[in-house]
C-alpha cells in the first residue's frame, strides 16, 4: 500500500511525527498524510496526496510545510515512485480547533 510506504518514508526523513488521521491529543507540531484519491492507467498507478503540516506558530506551520515539499521533492529516491510532484500549497489553519496548519498537495506516480 503506497500510504504505508509514503508514511514510513516522512517518519525517517522529517523531525516531526507524521500520522494517517489526526492524533486525539494535541501533539504540537506533526504532520497528517491523508490520500485524496486514485487512478490507474496501463498499470500505472497515480494518487494524490495533502499533507497537513501542523506548527505551534503559522511561521513553524509553514517551516514544516518547506521541510514536507523537501521530503515529498526526493521521494523519487524510492524504487517505488516514479514521480512526485508538487500540485499547490498554501496556508491552511484550522480557525474552528485555532490550530496553525499549511498543505501541501502532492500527485505521486508509482509502481
Amino acid at each position: 500500500m503506497i500510504e504505508t510506504v509514503i508514511l514510513e518514508y516522512l517518519n525517517q526523513n522529517l523531525d516531526v511525527p507524521v500520522y494517517m488521521e489526526r492524533p486525539e491529543k494535541d501533539i504540537g507540531e506533526f504532520v497528517v498524510l491523508e490520500k485524496l484519491g486514485a487512478g490507474r492507467t496501463d498499470h500505472i498507478t497515480k494518487a494524490t496526496f495533502a499533507l497537513q503540516s501542523f506548527g505551534n506558530t503559522l511561521f513553524r506551520a509553514a517551516e514544516i510545510n518547506e521541510e514536507v515539499k523537501a521530503a515529498m521533492d526526493d521521494l523519487i529516491l524510492l524504487t517505488e515512485i516514479s514521480r512526485s510532484q508538487l500540485n499547490s500549497d498554501y496556508n491552511y489553519t484550522d480557525t474552528e480547533k485555532k490550530r496553525y496548519r499549511y498543505q501541501a498537495v502532492y500527485d505521486v506516480t508509482h509502481y
